[in-house]
């Protein structure tokens, strides 16, 4: 008679699979199973990243403004059609293309984000104005922090930010010392869509500069991750100190050519 146990290691180089066998009458063995051959999360396209996405989904949509805006990603899902989605960002879309492009479209039911206006977000403005938008405004620090606690999977947490303003109604306070606190809730999301620079084909990425911004915690804290990068290498051609974020957690990636790119 025999107890199976299966020991699943992950790492960011390689993904081991030891099965592990135990005997009462003979000798234990372990079998290794590596997957290295076995994944790959490259997609032939844009289109094909977010086929099923469905109406009424929570989108995650990475960039501040249009650094790290993956402008292809948000393209394709315009074509893609899917209607009522809760859009997750940090303002609500800049000019006439991206995220603004998909407000424009009337894609979008509710919009939660830290910064909707600006001299160009005609099109947030357009909407909101007649009803036909929704918005949950956050402090930015905040909304970092929500999404952050959703990949950390934190329950909830206090913050000074926004007590006593508007912001805080119906929320529960407490007084923690000599400071006045906020509960707030992570934000999880159905789908992030993120913009790196290079990626191998596990999905380990790495970012360029400041257009990093929301991506490694937008990619953490949803359930499907696509991401639109501008190269992607061999296996061990990424320095394991230069991956920012690991490919547990991203599902899709898909190279746009840098002709392509709409945004920087």
């Amino acid at each position: 008679m025999c107890n199976m146990s299966r020991i699943l290691h992950r790492n960011f180089s390689a993904l081991v699979l030891l099965v592990k066998v135990e005997c009462e009458d003979g000798p234990c063995h372990t079998a290794m199973h590596n997957s290295r051959s076995m994944i790959d999360k490259i997609v032939a396209s844009a289109e094909a990243a977010l086929a099923d996405v469905p109406d009424g989904a929570s989108v995650m949509i990475h960039g501040f403004g249009n650094a790290g805006m993956p402008a292809a990603l948000i393209d394709a899902l315009i074509a893609q059609g899917a209607r009522g989605l809760t859009i997750v960002n940090n303002n609500a879309g800049n000019g006439d293309t991206g995220l603004a492009a998909l407000i424009k479209a009337k894609r979008v039911r509710k919009i939660v984000c830290s910064f909707p206006r600006q001299a160009d977000s005609w099109h947030f403005d357009a909407l909101y104005r007649t009803g036909e938008i929704e918005l949950e405004l956050v402090p930015q620090g905040t909304l970092a922090e929500r999404i952050r606690a959703a990949g950390a999977g934190i329950g909830a947490f206090y913050t000074p930010t926004a007590f006593g303003t508007r912001l805080a109604e119906g929320k529960e306070t407490r007084r923690i010392g000599e400071r006045d606190y906020v509960l707030e809730y992570p934000i999880h999301a159905d789908y992030a869509l993120v913009k790196a620079d290079r990626a191998d084909r596990w999905g380990n990425l790495t970012y360029r500069k400041s257009a990093r911004n929301f991506g490694p915690i937008m990619a953490a804290a949803a359930k499907t991750t696509a991401v639109q990068v501008r190269e992607i290498v061999e296996l061990g051609a990424l320095d394991p100190e230069t991956i920012v974020t690991p490919s547990i957690f991203v599902q899709r990636v898909v190279r746009v050519a840098p002709a392509l790119r709409k945004a920087a």
